[in-house]
């Protein structure tokens, strides 16, 4: 399970959330045998909107981790929050992740699992549903849930999209 680790290294940076999501130890089979190192994901988020999910490996498990925090880092995406929970339902994937995103109502918590959960508490989301409906694999479903957060479009969004005035939009969807 993702274990959380808040970081306050630098005074200019702000404040990040940290969650190892796995570790594990891979191999690759040389000429003299096989090579040991190990993998880590890590979710990285600030709790306010900005979320992201880096992957580092290194013969050392500490190595592995500070090289996905940096990946995680550089990878980082804005979410459109409102209020505490997400605009609209959305599907994503990434690979054989399958992830599906619902908003729920103000009080719900995040009814999520694994990787997905990680993703969104890492995020600053408070109430919202996820589902895994692919593959288990906790590196794609982080990544299937970062590109549903990033495929999110507040009202606003869509009214420019579409060239019209945001009570056009509501007035659309509450008919």
């Amino acid at each position: 399970m993702a274990k959380p680790r808040k970081k306050d290294s630098d005074s200019n940076e702000s404040e990040s959330i940290e969650k190892v999501i796995q570790i594990r130890r891979v191999t690759k089979v040389v000429k003299g045998g096989k090579k040991l190192s190990f993998r880590a994901i890590v979710v990285v988020g600030n709790g306010r909107g900005s979320v992201g999910v880096g992957v580092g490996k290194s013969s050392e498990v500490v190595g592995a981790i500070q090289k996905a925090i940096t990946d995680a880092k550089k990878a980082q995406i804005e979410i459109p929050l409102v209020g505490t929970t997400i605009p609209h339902p959305i599907h994503a994937r990434a690979g054989a992740g399958k992830v599906l995103l619902k908003p729920a109502p103000q009080g719900s918590g995040v009814i999520a699992g694994g990787s997905i959960r990680a993703v969104l508490e890492a995020g600053g989301l408070k109430d919202v549903v996820g589902k895994s409906l692919g593959s288990d694999s906790p590196l794609n479903n982080a990544r299937a849930t970062v590109n549903a957060l990033s495929a999110l479009k507040t009202v606003e969004d869509i009214a420019n999209i579409r060239g019209k005035s945001v009570q056009e939009i509501i007035k659309v969807v509450k008919a």
